[in-house]
């Protein structure tokens, strides 16, 4: 599946819910549904700065497509970055860089996190983006 047929997936999963509530709670069991993180991967390099809670995020290359693996030890950070890899993982650093993440606009999350979680979420997007940077630029190099 493409970048935007996942983000617009998650868009119709958030809209079976109006209430905020539900969405939280949603978010909640995506988090929990996510393997954790294997121990060596919770490292300083690995933690997202910008972000109030603590935020590990992964990303390896198989095949010329990035994996992105997470953790947080915040319920609903965990959720977040867990449904920024559903959409993201799996996909080209060219695939990633030119994608717009407009889900996050549409199922209203921005609007609904304190401004310390707004922050850590544009946090997450921009180390997501970053890695799919370094792995184009080794991708030239090679």
């Amino acid at each position: 599946m493409s970048i935007n047929e996942l983000q617009d997936e998650v868009v119709a999963e958030f809209n079976d819910f109006s209430d905020w509530m539900d969405r939280y709670q949603l978010l909640i069991d995506l988090g929990n549904e996510q393997e954790p993180l294997e121990e060596k991967y919770k490292t300083e390099q690995n933690l997202i700065e910008g972000c109030q809670s603590r935020v590990w995020l992964q990303a390896d290359e198989v095949d010329g497509k990035l994996i992105f693996k997470a953790e947080s030890d915040a319920l609903i950070v965990k959720g977040i970055i867990t449904l920024l890899i559903k959409v993201v993982s799996g996909h080209t650093p060219d695939e990633i860089l030119s994608s717009d993440l407009y889900f996050i606009e549409k199922i209203g999350l921005k609007e609904h996190l304190s401004p310390t979680r707004s922050n850590g979420l544009l946090s997450m997007v921009k180390q997501i983006r970053m890695y799919a940077l370094a792995y184009k630029a080794k991708e030239r190099k090679l």
